[in-house]
């Protein structure tokens, strides 16, 4: 399959995002994607799109080649074909299928990353010989540098190509696109590739070292290994340290590591072939792997020297650990009946979930409840409280925080009261929780969908008339507080 419509049209807004005065220039663009007929479709007329590669190396030249059937200069590029999983892979393959190059020969820019540099307009003369009229190619260009010192050799496609310069930002023959790169050459666009991702080495001090089991899914970096956890910088992060951290709290909320510093860059290569470097932070944390929330990836568990032989890693990633436990020796673990590791529970501890959910009542004593999203790994299609677990903060903060990003809905805390507690547990191989329901006496704002991916809908209940499929605790809950009851338990009688 090609893009889908959905891809190429976030692809087009995060670039009007940064050239809104082009939007008018770009409305037959809008138009296509508007339309019945696949955007990137050489049969979808009067245009379509189409995807160019501008390869920078470090003298800040650009690749050009010559077309033989227009005699124009222009940087690699052509229409996409249906095994082109997004607009950049499409890009990619176009300037290795023209060209000769790698995709392992470049990487991407820190001031564009993914994002287009330039989306160009363009008449196409009409071609008696393949039956086609005049049209239009709306051409999606995307940046990247060359991974070596020096321009690799290149191979041509002869058939298509006549030839191959690299010319200097000033003399780049698209006007819209030479103007996209002086601009960008003040913000650094020099051709010297740097890491634009970044990941966490987390340790807790007594050699073991937390490792993330990546989701065996189309789109996932070297799925179903080991690896670390970390991700792609975004425009609106100030720096890669910033990056990490943002990461940490999207893919484990509450897992916070005393101090994140640099210790390596390494290389990978993403699911587009394109070299990625990685800039690799140290940090300390010494929690529970079992009992933090992730919302990416399999599980997170922790792993010592001698497990790395027996555990599929991602690639480089048992040397990284090696080197680093060389450096920095573990310390020698507390000695049996000492106290544990600061962070640690005491021997015998069974750690606990703790969620927090929301008990609004409207003036008709009706109760607010969401119906999970068919697709969630938690109650899918059944109706339940607003909620959300708690990261490192009071649990107050947490239902406030969880209004806030769930619902829109602004309550203060000390319009808050504790109405009832669930201690539940769903079986004996996971974790118990502990689920606080808190009333709010008055709030601000309508209900809205803001999690569509979590909550498809909000609606108010007359508690007598509950709908069937409500999450069992939050049912248990609902009735103990009709009935006045503080705390009621699930689950560990059928245990």
């Amino acid at each position: 399959m090609p893009p889908s419509r959905s891809h190429i049209r976030a692809t087009i807004e995060a670039y009007l995002s940064r050239h809104a005065e082009e939007r008018e220039a770009l409305e037959g663009l809008l138009a296509v994607l508007d339309g019945a007929e696949e955007p990137s479709s050489r049969a979808t007329l009067p245009g379509h799109v189409t995807c160019s590669a501008v390869v920078i190396d470090r003298d800040r030249r650009v690749l050009h080649i010559g077309h033989r059937v227009t005699g124009l200069l222009l940087a690699p590029g052509g229409h996409v074909e249906a095994g082109d999983r997004t607009l950049l892979a499409a890009a990619v393959r176009e300037v290795c299928e023209e060209a000769g190059l790698r995709p392992g020969d470049l990487c991407l820019t820190p001031q564009f990353l993914g994002e287009p540099i330039d989306v160009d307009v363009h008449d196409i003369d009409p071609n008696p010989a393949k039956g086609e009229p005049a049209h239009q190619h709306f051409d999606v260009r995307f940046a990247f540098y060359l991974t070596a010192e020096q321009p690799p050799a290149l191979a041509l496609q002869e058939e298509e190509v006549a030839g191959a310069r690299w010319l200097p930002y000033a003399d780049v023959r698209s006007p819209t696109l030479r103007a996209k790169l002086l601009a960008a050459e003040a913000d650094g666009l020099d051709g010297r590739p740097e890491p634009v991702n970044a990941s966490a080495l987390i340790h807790d001090g007594a050699g073991r070292y937390l490792l993330h089991l990546r989701d065996d899914r189309e789109g996932i970096w070297e799925p179903w290994v080991l690896a670390l956890l970390g991700g792609g910088r975004t425009r609106d992060d100030s720096c890669l340290e910033a990056t990490l951290r943002r990461e940490l709290a999207e893919e484990v909320p509450g897992l916070e590591p005393t101090e994140l510093v640099p210790f390596a860059v390494e290389e990978a290569t993403s699911v587009d072939g394109l070299a990625v470097p990685i800039q690799v932070y140290v940090g300390r944390w010494s929690g529970d792997a079992a009992a933090v929330e992730l919302r990416e990836g399999v599980l997170l568990t922790w792993c010592t020297v001698d497990m790395l032989d027996r555990l599929r890693l991602s690639p480089g990633l048992g040397e990284l650990i090696l080197r680093h436990a060389a450096e920095h020796p573990a310390a020698e673990g507390p000695p049996d009946g000492a106290r544990p590791l600061p962070g640690e529970a005491p021997a015998g501890t069974e750690l606990h979930i703790v969620g927090v959910h929301l008990l609004l009542r409207d003036e008709h004593g009706r109760i607010l409840l969401g119906l999970r999203h068919p697709d969630s790994s938690f109650a899918p299609d059944t109706w339940h409280f607003l909620a959300g677990h708690c990261e490192r903060e009071a649990a107050i903060d947490c239902l406030v925080r969880e209004a806030k990003e769930e619902a829109g809905l602004t309550i203060a805390p000390q319009d808050v009261d504790l109405v009832h507690m669930v201690h539940h547990v769903d079986s004996p191989n996971v974790r118990p929780r502990i689920a606080l329901v808190f009333q709010a006496r008055s709030w601000t704002g309508n209900p809205e969908v803001l999690e569509p991916d979590r909550c498809v809908e909000w609606r108010w209940w007359k508690p007598q008339d509950l709908p069937a499929e409500v999450v069992p605790y939050t049912r248990r809950a609902i009735d103990g507080i009709l009935r006045g009851r503080p705390y009621s338990e699930q689950g560990w009688d059928e245990r």
